[in-house]
């Protein structure tokens, strides 16, 4: 690896592409004759404008999304928008949510602080190996919305097909999965994402939400940087805004158009998941944790099914310069993230360790 760098497997903060972290080295101290920084600069300066428009303008393109949806960048991360969904989102006081994993745990218990929260259906009777079928749902005739998570970083499972709302608008929680396949965001009234998973670093949140969406008759009370519409009225800077994010993933969305856009990142993500999961599919050692039509190809969790041995391989592979592959605390064994960024070459090197580890 070029810098000395190591193949890092972080669920997040995560890889991020060299030729964009060179980009923003060689800016780092003075940006394009601006005699400052980008983390110095004023968010209300052109030069700052300029790169805000920039990066909303290329994720436009990337996945190609409609001008009746607001692009917006809050700080906060994914979780704050557990909250923040219901409190813009309600107004029925009812909304339907799809548990399929640690994530959408989560969201959906402090969802059920701001009304009616049903639990449409849950992967939890297989511990969340599986998605459960989504494809005719009892949808609640007065739900306001239906929620997912659409790729689970913990559990490593994805939807291979959306599920049927019943014309129900669909909100989801893109955050491990962003950007690495395309995405037809008419099919959703609300996308977001925390980008420090697979796109820039942590500390942002991208929102794709609908017009028409975006209310202004919340509770008077309802903080002010908590409303969507703050946002949209204010191009994402009503107050000073995670700048350095902005623009590092500003970067990342040009790196993408550059290297064939979504359909491409799609392409290399399977053939990069095929390579480890057709190792841990012929494993004596290692197996993976999830049912085939539901894997991941941004998280693949995998166990020995004994703890003593994951940890012991979690070590030698630290040892010989693969980081970041134990599992999240909450389930144990160990995960390799594989996001766009990973390159192929890591993923294979991997396995190649793997494969002697087990004495293959």
């Amino acid at each position: 690896m070029e810098y000395g760098r190591i193949f890092n497997f972080s669920a997040g903060p995560a890889i991020m592409p060299v030729e964009v972290l060179e980009e923003v080295a060689a800016e780092v101290l003075n940006y394009r004759g601006s005699g400052m920084s980008v983390m110095e600069m004023s968010h209300r300066s052109k030069v700052f404008e300029t790169i805000r428009n920039e990066a909303e303008a290329d994720l436009r393109i990337l996945m190609g999304i409609p001008d009746n949806y607001k692009v917006l960048f809050i700080q906060g991360g994914a979780t704050l928008q557990f909250a923040m969904v219901p409190i813009n989102l309600l107004q029925n006081g009812v909304a339907d949510y799809i548990v399929t994993g640690a994530w959408s745990e989560k969201a959906y218990k402090e969802a059920r602080k701001y009304g009616k929260i049903n639990l449409l259906a849950s992967g939890k009777a297989s511990n969340y190996s599986a998605i459960p079928d989504v494809s005719d749902l009892p949808v609640s005739p007065d739900a306001d919305y239906v929620y997912i998570c659409e790729n689970e970083t913990i559990h490593g499972t994805t939807y291979s097909e959306l599920p049927n709302t019943r014309g129900k608008i669909l909100v989801s929680d893109q955050s491990s999965m962003f950007l690495s396949k395309p995405c037809n965001v008419a099919d959703y009234g609300m996308i977001y994402a925390g980008v420090q998973k697979n796109v820039g670093p942590a500390g942002m949140v991208v929102a794709i939400i609908r017009e028409d969406l975006i209310r202004k008759d919340l509770d008077p009370k309802t903080p002010v940087y908590l409303r969507y519409d703050t946002h949209a009225e204010n191009d994402s800077m009503y107050n000073t805004p995670n700048s350095w994010a902005i623009y590092v993933c500003g970067k990342v969305f040009k790196y993408l158009l550059r290297n064939g856009g979504l359909a491409e990142m799609d392409k290399r993500n399977i053939e990069k998941a095929k390579i480890l999961y057709d190792y841990l599919d012929e494993s004596k050692l290692f197996h993976g944790t999830v049912a085939a039509k539901d894997r991941s190809l941004m998280n693949v969790p995998f166990v020995t099914g004994d703890a003593e041995k994951d940890a012991a391989a979690v070590k030698a592979m630290k040892e010989a310069g693969f980081e970041n592959l134990k599992g999240h605390k909450s389930v144990g064994g160990l995960r390799a993230s594989i996001y766009n960024a990973m390159p192929k070459e890591g993923v294979e090197a991997l396995v190649d360790f793997l494969k002697k580890y087990e004495g293959v």
